[in-house]
């Protein structure tokens, strides 16, 4: 049996950070009812993502502490993996990152994001090292928002190191003006959603975006197949749990294990 289930939690912003955990809590044992093995959040979730209008608190290690320690219990409640978009300090820098979680609860560890969007500095620093991981006979990678979308090759690099899906924690908002799409990929939107099948078809893996639940939001929550079509998506803007299954064997990384880095 090659079938392995995944959950996006397409949530709405949190608004508060004491908020934050109570969702994640909720969604956590909810993929748990729906038999997924493993949940993912969006970007920094806990406490919620820092950008313009956004009410978020200074950063508070002591708050992130007890909110990693409660998601790592919800986590071995519903013995399931978790992938929380959260940030974390780091020798003074503010690093937004995901923390994973084994399905007992324990850590694996964090995936820092290493490629900073220029709208995220002065608030966030870039981290770095890639890494990937394991839950049960799934291998995955993480990379996070701006760094998925526009740097191809940290998709693949997970890829050749064996990760069959790629989860992609972001943050994305309708903009004043912008174009409110309801359908995945509508030629009429960005070119984020593209990006999403392009990073799964490059390196025949499975593409997992996550992010949050708003009105008129230019990307959703989706699953993209190895041969770059699309499994699934969330409606824009409802928010709840996308599940997914899906097939491992189809996960061979043909394409990232091809790749010919010195051609010029």
């Amino acid at each position: 049996m090659t079938t392995f289930r995944i959950a996006l939690a397409n949530l709405t912003f949190p608004a508060t950070p004491e908020e934050s955990v109570t969702l994640a809590e909720r969604a956590i044992a909810e993929a748990a009812i729906e038999r997924a093995g493993i949940i993912c959040f969006p970007e920094c979730f806990v406490p919620g993502y820092r950008r313009p209008g956004k009410a978020v608190p200074p950063p508070d290690p002591a708050f992130l502490k007890r909110a990693w320690s409660a998601v790592a219990a919800a986590a071995a409640n519903a013995n399931i993996a978790v992938i929380l978009g959260t940030e974390r300090v780091l020798d003074d820098a503010l690093l937004a990152t995901a923390l994973v979680i084994h399905p007992d609860g324990t850590t694996a560890g964090f995936q820092d994001k290493v490629q900073i969007d220029p709208s995220e500095e002065g608030i966030y620093s870039p981290g770095s090292g890639r890494r990937i991981f394991q839950t049960g006979r799934l291998t995955f990678g993480v990379v996070i928002c701006h760094e998925g979308w526009r740097y191809p090759e940290t998709v693949r690099w997970a890829v050749r190191q064996g990760a069959q899906v790629v989860f992609h924690p972001h943050f994305h908002e309708a903009e004043p003006g912008g174009y409110r799409p309801s359908s995945f990929a509508d030629p009429a939107n960005s070119f984020y959603e593209k990006a999403m099948l392009c990073r799964a078809a490059e390196n025949t893996c499975y593409f997992a975006s996550v992010n949050c639940a708003s009105a008129g939001s230019p990307t959703t929550s989706a699953v993209a197949r190895p041969d770059g079509t699309l499994l699934s998506y969330q409606p824009y803007g409802k928010e709840g749990l996308l599940v997914a299954d899906i097939d491992l064997a189809a996960a061979t990384g043909l394409l990232a294990a091809r790749y010919k880095p010195n051609i010029t």
